[in-house]
């Protein structure tokens, strides 16, 4: 019994004299650091595909771009640096140029030169939600508006983006 106090009373005492002698890390100065960062990016939104999912990508621009500008872009593919990132596209290059009109009621419409029902599903989402976010950030609609694609060949109806 007397061993086993006299362990607490060195555990204790020990315990004692490293509080006391503090943990061996010294005092020093404030490091301070600019403001963080804050307000909307700027830059183009495009949805651009990584393994057939909906991926936002922001391209670098000094100015908020429009729909057609947006649309444009995604129409001419990923970058080097996004091919690089394993993003792809399945918007064809022949589908520009794509040009997109808000009527009265708010509702988006893009146009192409090429067949808009031969689309493909991923190609659609990445179309309809470009289009969208892009009318949504230029202030032409209130949020993402459903979006219609007409081409040569007949009219897709009405779509929201499948993600917000």
């Amino acid at each position: 019994m007397i061993g086993r106090r006299t362990g607490q009373t060195l555990l204790a005492g020990g315990l004692l004299l490293t509080l006391a002698t503090g943990c061996g890390v010294r005092p020093s100065i404030v490091i301070t650091g600019r403001p963080a960062v804050s307000g909307p990016s700027q830059g183009i939104g495009l949805y651009l595909l990584r393994q057939g999912e909906l991926v936002l990508v922001l391209r670098p621009a000094k100015a908020q771009g429009t729909p057609d500008t947006a649309l444009a872009l995604l129409a001419a593919g990923p970058d080097q640096t996004e091919r690089g990132r394993g993003l792809t596209s399945e918007v064809p290059a022949g589908i520009a140029p794509v040009t997109s009109e808000v009527d009265q009621a708010g509702d988006l419409t893009v146009r192409t030169a090429s067949a808009a029902r031969a689309l493909s599903e991923n190609a659609v989402n990445q179309i309809v939600c470009t289009a969208a976010d892009a009318a949504a950030q230029a202030g032409l609609v209130v949020s993402f508006a459903p979006v219609t694609i007409v081409g040569p060949d007949g009219t897709r109806p009405p779509q929201p983006c499948p993600i917000k």
